[in-house]
């Protein structure tokens, strides 16, 4: 997993709440169990004006010019500006997978859905939860600037504006301690290798026969 310390990208809003997992990443794409490839369909029945199903060309679909992520000033963001509930709905891991295969490496919203929160973490999505009256005034600061960016410090757990406005967030230490270091749960475990082959090396020489 890669490390996350600083943070800078282009923001891009997505002004409405209780956006659920059905909404980011719909139903027919879930059949791969692989975390790449599905970010050209993220928030697929937004994007796009026909029904999408997997394998379709996606240069050959009719884009929603008026979607958000359509529209050339938020191309290459990074950041996504959320309302409460983000990410309510199913408990699918694509979700989150969608989010970071399209790019996104923060999210930050008021409130999110326990499970989402949970799931980014695990494959190194920042979620930053600030006040309601914070996020308006983001929102406000973002469609009225093009090429609007925040810099996000997980370090010192605060989202600078471009003004030098700081906003401070609240983080698990453990999890930050996991996205400092680059660690997902398959790379914690690697940590204890050593003791790992240690045990597994005691075990045959007290119970032999199991390996026999």
């Amino acid at each position: 997993m890669e490390k996350f310390n600083k943070f800078s990208g282009l923001v891009a809003p997505m002004d409405r709440a209780n956006v659920d997992t059905d909404a980011i990443i719909p139903k027919q794409f879930l059949k791969s169990i692989k975390r790449s490839g599905f970010g050209q369909n993220l928030f697929d029945e937004w994007r796009y004006l026909d029904h999408g199903e997997p394998g379709m060309d996606i240069s050959q679909r009719q884009l929603n010019q008026e979607f958000i992520l359509n529209q050339p000033r938020y191309q290459g963001a990074e950041i996504l500006l959320a309302r409460a509930n983000f990410g309510c709905g199913s408990s699918r891991e694509h979700a989150p997978w969608s989010l970071q295969d399209y790019g996104f490496r923060v999210i930050i919203a008021p409130s999110f859905a326990d499970i989402f929160f949970n799931n980014c973490f695990k494959i190194g999505i920042l979620p930053v939860i600030l006040s309601a009256e914070v996020m308006d005034q983001l929102f406000e600061e973002v469609k009225s600037a093009d090429g609007y960016s925040l810099m996000v410090d997980l370090q010192e757990q605060s989202v600078l504006t471009p003004n030098g406005e700081a906003f401070r967030f609240e983080v698990d230490s453990f999890r930050k301690h996991c996205l400092l270091n680059g660690l997902d749960e398959i790379g914690l475990t690697l940590e204890k290798a050593e003791k790992i082959k240690q045990f597994e090396q005691q075990r045959r020489e007290q119970q032999p026969w199991l390996f026999t």
